[in-house]
């Protein structure tokens, strides 16, 4: 008899989350129900890649998307002054061809899943004791390090060259 192991409850509670509050941002009448279940969605995959070994994804999953884009979004609509439900029924899309659609590419992506011949690596113990985090340092660090400067100037130099021109769009202010 097959058990599952840990591991393999923690990805299906992990997908299950995923899925299901996916489902509720696609669905959802109010766009704060979705801003709310696009963050579920957010920690389940960052609950992915902490499966994965690969700290540093689920780092940078938590920190930009989640403590970032998130709320940012979540900022962005309860500053607004009218948060109204989207009426689904209005809308250019139409319901029979979208449905048709969604359920060739499920079926297809279901194919893809059944026929392809994945390759699986045996879990070594001293893997998932080693982070990831430590070689991408390394990698900053010594062999990446002029690449990474060189982007680090040409951002402070892009978000210096918005500042200037939103400052002079902006022109004198009138009272």
């Amino acid at each position: 008899m097959n058990m599952l192991s840990l591991y393999d409850y923690i990805f299906y509670f992990l997908a299950f989350v995923v899925i299901g509050s996916s489902f509720v941002v696609v669905f959802s009448r109010n766009i704060i129900y979705s801003a709310f279940a696009l963050l579920f969605t957010f920690f389940g995959v960052a609950g992915f890649y902490v499966l994965l070994s690969a700290d540093f994804l689920a780092i940078t999953q938590l920190l930009i998307y989640v403590g970032g884009i998130l709320v940012l979004l979540l900022f962005g609509v309860m500053l607004t002054n009218k948060v109204v439900d989207v009426d689904i029924k209005s809308s250019t899309i139409k319901t029979l061809p979208a449905s048709i659609i969604s359920a060739l590419l499920a079926g297809l992506l279901c194919g893809i899943f059944y026929v392809t011949n994945w390759y699986t690596v045996p879990t070594n113990p001293e893997l998932l004791n080693n982070t990831t985090a430590i070689a991408i340092g390394h990698a900053f660090i010594s062999t990446w390090i002029l690449p990474f400067e060189v982007a680090s100037v040409v951002l402070l130099v892009a978000m210096l060259g918005a500042v200037i021109i939103a400052r002079r769009e902006k022109g004198p202010e009138v009272n």
